[in-house]
């Protein structure tokens, strides 16, 4: 572990990169143990530092105490998530917004490639990749010359196996290394202050027509709330498609951006997740603190 002095010289995405090895620690306990509401020094001897670490390290990175992230990470906490958000996502349809809770989240502006060129599995696509730091381990950044196409997560020594994931998705597509095109975009996704109104990030979402529909919902849901499988299906017009709504979701392929993470279970558990649920629950208990700080 890198000391406190080290970690404070780091640029804010390599720091929250480093603290992520810990939080990650943490996390592992907390899910195992959230029922016995373990203190703050249960937690940090699990992770492998003292309980004065640990605190300041949860408010460099998510903005909050070992305390609320605990809180927010229960059962309990995500089926009043969950409460909230019924009603707000459905507002959000109704008046035809992006999202109640824009002000506080990432602005994001999307388009989605024709089905043709979804079928075409990429052809003739350019699509440029680079690893990244970020607040959740090493974040892989694709983007073709219209915008963000991809964003994959791993820990360390799975960067090979998440380009390769990823490269499934659009098999004929030509993938270029290019660390410094983005660069700028890992910067945009996960530094809260190059969240600007006035410049989008723009987004491009290639599948098929029901997986783009279900991606383009996930949007809407605001940072600090979550729905869950059946939401999204009532509110895209096909109720009894949660479970097809399930294995879109699955499938996005612009993880955090696209809010997947946002997404439990109908009894307010946090579900599984294709880049792991400790990720999961640190997106949502980072997301916490950035909601708390701005409220």
């Amino acid at each position: 572990m890198l000391s406190p002095d080290r970690v404070a010289d780091l640029a804010p995405l390599e720091s929250a990169a480093a603290d992520y090895d810990v939080v990650r620690r943490a996390i592992g306990y907390i899910r195992e143990n959230w029922r016995a509401q373990p203190d703050v020094g249960a937690i940090a001897e699990a992770a492998g530092v003292t309980a004065t670490e640990l605190h300041h390290l949860f408010r460099r990175w998510a903005g909050i105490t070992p305390k609320a992230f605990l809180q927010a990470l229960t059962l309990d906490g995500a089926r009043q998530l969950l409460r909230d958000s019924a009603s707000v996502l459905d507002a959000t349809y109704e008046l035809g917004l992006s999202g109640p809770g824009r002000l506080h989240d990432l602005f994001v502006t999307h388009e989605a490639m024709s089905p043709g060129e979804w079928k075409s599995g990429g052809e003739g696509l350019t699509v440029r990749f680079g690893f990244h730091p970020s607040p959740f381990g090493k974040a892989l950044i694709m983007a073709t010359e219209r915008g963000l196409a991809g964003l994959a997560f791993a820990d360390g020594g799975e960067e090979a196996a998440a380009l390769a994931d990823m490269k499934q998705r659009w098999p004929k597509a030509q993938y270029v290394a290019d660390d410094a095109r983005t660069a700028s975009i890992a910067r945009r996704i996960f530094d809260p202050g190059e969240w600007q109104q006035d410049r989008p990030l723009r987004v491009v979402l290639i599948g098929t027509d029901w997986e783009v529909r279900v991606w383009e919902t996930l949007l809407k849901i605001p940072m600090g709330r979550v729905a869950t499988y059946s939401n999204i299906a009532s509110t895209i017009c096909a109720p009894k498609a949660a479970r097809a709504v399930g294995a879109a979701v699955g499938k996005n392929p612009i993880s955090f951006v696209v809010p997947c993470h946002r997404v439990i279970g109908k009894s307010g558990a946090l579900t599984g997740y294709h880049w792991g649920i400790t990720r999961k629950h640190a997106m949502l208990g980072w997301e916490a603190g950035r909601v708390g700080a701005a409220g």
